[in-house]
């Protein structure tokens, strides 16, 4: 490896052998990374030139877009232009078809559209602008959502274009980190491994808040490592930063990383044991400021005049946060949640929301979506621990590992054992740690290549991921049949060519290395386009063509599923690859295609009717919680179509909502959010989410709707959604508030949608 000068004595990490920071140490100035197995390297004197700064003797300040264009004079002169095609190309691929997809989940897209009416319902994260009831999240990813669409006005691309800006970011963050100190070949491998993952291709263009997690949990590493290059107290500062405003995406999703990075630093940082102590407690309280200011807002302020807590029993955003999106998710117990709590144990074995234990990253539910390179990735962080096993406790290149590793065991730990609710798209957290070990450990193997050992575990890395790749494509056969071939041909070929590759030639031996790399990600990166070429809509999505992912769940085994119900058998993708939902902005419609999902649901599609331009949906019908058959053109009360995914809101059921919506608090009221959703996205107007996300949320009581009512607030109920039953005492306020409407009051059907107009009394009330 190529060694250039810095202040060390000789671990390459820009330390004093004391643990120390040396004055004047900067490692963005190695051209490629020091090797802290290597000999040591040659002194400078303290406060190097910065090249930035004073070009060299003589040599006039290079324009901007020079600059911009050649990046650092230490680099490579391919390394910056490679790096912003790669950008380009992130870009392009995420942008590619983005509107199929409408407005994703109606869930989150009709709390962007309450956030861009009132600044109140923004703040709060409501699902409407008269602030009935929040969604069961923090509302930080909604936030750039709700300002998109506050100035290009609601469409599905004034939704989703910011998750796309998301997705990019983290591809250049996670450049940046391991460019620093691995190279720029290192960044850009990590990157296009992190651009191509299937499930990142999902989220980074879809509207739940992981999009948002991800970028920040890859900042809170990056921001780490930088304090471990030299003990600076601001990195650590700007990580506990990031990790707080994480809380506000995804609550306490947020903190799994944490463990192992401040072991990390505690024991790797390049200061004195005081001070990093003192730094971590720094970072700890920067966390609490930058999470706790909107948690202590909520909680100081008058429940009487905030929104409803949505995912809670009690209106308490704390006890959402420890509940149902805590330990709940951890041991199946969320109460209020889908079946009402009580899931599996997580001792492994198969729970409500599908099998839990040391292979549930590998197995049918997941592997497609995230495991392709995680194989490889186990076996270079292994390599990379090794090779740096004899250097000093500061060494950056062994601290750059730790972390990144640690935080990929950290998260797929939890996440393989967790009995709560649990979905495949969740696995995008791991994608940028898979990435980076990648980078970093392919990068300082191909160093060392040299080493007989070296060779043969680049080798086995391929082969691992040519054997993984083979796996994943064909439990899909059907989908692209000859390329689980190519894979394996490829993988295993490039393989055979890595552990020769001292007595190659040098282009041999990077056709050999190419072409692993080439064989590794050609699975992936089919995933990845099929993915994009899909529309997807509903509360659970799933990337990669059709039957890549099947889980169970409530209300049965494991089905086809394509932003379905888990075990219903629903299926959001048809037969030819067309999605079912609304292209060009409206709302998706339910799934087709399936049967199943909880009692009282028949759904049945026809599963090869291409969908342009208008929502289409199956013969629906469903049992309205307390009350009688739904008639909403969805999945009625029982089903997960109501649960899940949203109406088709017709042209006449949209005309009637919205004439004289004005003057009413709330044009409508309907039992779960996803049924609440699509008619507020199509008239515009609020429309209040009995009982929140699941309609199991004891908001409002009876007695309070039956206030509205009263006070002309309210002016039609909308029959089917929610769950209904099965969720206690909380799911039996939406059924009672059902009952009593569906006894009391005019029945409207227009289509095959009905409503109860709140404001003409049947004679007999």
């Amino acid at each position: 490896m190529t060694t250039q000068p810095d202040t060390s004595t000789g671990n390459g990490t820009g330390t004093s052998g004391a643990g120390d920071p040396s004055p004047g140490t900067d490692a963005r100035f190695a051209t490629s990374p020091a090797p802290s197995w290597g000999p040591p390297a040659p002194t400078l004197p303290s406060e190097p030139v910065r090249p930035a700064a004073a070009p060299g003797a003589g040599e006039p300040a290079r324009p901007f877009l020079h600059r911009a264009w050649r990046g650092r004079p230490e680099d490579p002169r391919w390394a910056r232009p490679a790096f912003l095609a790669l950008l380009l190309a992130t870009t392009v691929l995420y942008l590619y078809g983005l509107s199929a997809s409408g407005y994703a989940n109606s869930f989150y897209s009709a709390a962007v559209q309450a956030g861009s009416q009132s600044w109140k319902a923004f703040f709060f994260g409501s699902l409407d602008s008269a602030n009935a009831i929040t969604v069961d999240k923090p509302p930080a990813s909604l936030w750039p959502m709700a300002l998109s669409v506050r100035i290009f006005g609601l469409s599905s691309w004034a939704i989703l274009v910011p998750e796309v800006l998301m997705g990019v970011a983290t591809v250049g963050v996670l450049y940046a980190a391991l460019r620093r100190r691995f190279g720029p070949a290192a960044g850009l491998i990590a990157g296009a491994v992190l651009a191509l993952t299937p499930v990142a291709a999902l989220m980074f263009r879809f509207n739940n808040p992981d999009a948002m997690l991800a970028l920040l949990m890859t900042v809170t590493v990056y921001c780490v490592i930088r304090g471990l290059e030299d003990g600076r107290t601001k990195w650590l500062v700007w990580a506990g930063v990031a990790v707080g405003f994480a809380f506000l995406a995804k609550t306490l999703q947020a903190f799994l990383i944490l463990p192992p990075l401040a072991v990390l630093y505690a024991v790797c940082a390049p200061v004195s044991l005081r001070k990093r102590f003192a730094q971590i407690g720094l970072s700890a309280g920067a966390m609490v400021v930058a999470g706790g200011w909107w948690v202590a807002i909520v909680e100081l302020w008058p429940a009487s005049s905030r929104p409803y807590i949505g995912g809670s029993q009690n209106n308490s955003f704390l006890e959402l946060t420890f509940g149902y999106n805590g330990l709940g998710r951890i041991n199946g117990d969320e109460t209020g949640s889908v079946g009402g709590g009580g899931g599996g144990g997580g001792g492994g074995g198969t729970g409500q929301w599908g099998e839990t234990g040391w292979n549930r990253m590998f197995n049918s539910e997941i592997g497609s979506q995230i495991s392709w390179l995680l194989p490889a990735a186990l076996i270079l962080l292994v390599a990379g621990l090794v090779l740096t096993r004899k250097a000093k406790r500061t060494d950056l290149t062994r601290g750059s590992f730790l972390a990144w590793g640690g935080a990929l065991l950290m998260t797929a730990l939890v996440f393989s054992y967790m009995a709560g609710i649990f979905h495949q798209y969740y696995t995008v957290a791991l994608a940028p740690y898979i990435a980076a070990v990648v980078g970093m450990g392919a990068t300082v193997l191909w160093e060392e290549r040299g080493r007989v050992w070296a060779s043969l575990t680049l080798a086995g890395a391929a082969t691992a991921s040519a054997a993984w790749g083979y796996v994943l494509l064909d439990r899909t056969s059907d989908y692209l049949p000859w390329l689980k071939w190519l894979v394996l041909v490829g993988g295993l070929t490039g393989a055979l060519g890595l552990i020769f590759v001292t007595r190659l030639g040098r282009r041999l031996a990077l056709a050999a290395a190419a072409l692993s790399f080439a064989a590794a990600i050609a699975g992936p990166t089919a995933y990845t386009l099929s993915t994009v070429n899909t529309g997807h809509s509903g509360s659970i999505v799933t990337a990669g063509p059709s039957g890549a992912s099947t889980m169970g769940g409530p209300g049965g085994g494991g089905g086809g599923m394509r932003g379905g119900f888990p075990g219903g058998g629903q299926n959001q993708q048809n037969g030819d690859g067309a999605q079912n939902g609304q292209q060009g902005g409206g709302t998706g419609g339910p799934p087709t295609g399936g049967t199943g999902g909880f009692p009282g649901q028949n759904q049945q599609g026809n599963g090869n009717t291409q969908g342009n331009g208008g929502t289409r949906g199956g013969n629906q019908q469903g049992g309205m919680p307390g009350g009688g058959p739904g008639e909403g053109g969805m999945g009625g009360g029982g089903g997960a179509g109501g649960l899940l995914n949203g109406a088709n809101v017709g042209s006449a059921a949209k005309a009637l909502l919205s004439k004289n919506a004005g003057d009413y608090t709330w044009a409508a009221a309907a039992i779960g959010s996803q049924n609440s959703a699509s008619y507020q996205l199509a008239t515009g107007k609020p429309v209040m989410a009995i009982g929140g996300f699941n309609g199991t949320d004891p908001s409002p009581t009876l007695a309070q709707f039956k206030k509205y009512v009263t006070d002309g607030k309210i002016h039609y109920f909308i029959s089917g959604g929610g769950m209904g039953g099965g969720g206690g005492a909380s799911s039996s306020a939406s059924s009672r508030i059902s009952s009593w409407v569906t006894a009391n009051f005019k029945k409207v059907t227009v289509g095959s949608a009905t409503f109860y107009d709140l404001t003409q009394p049947t004679s007999s009330s």
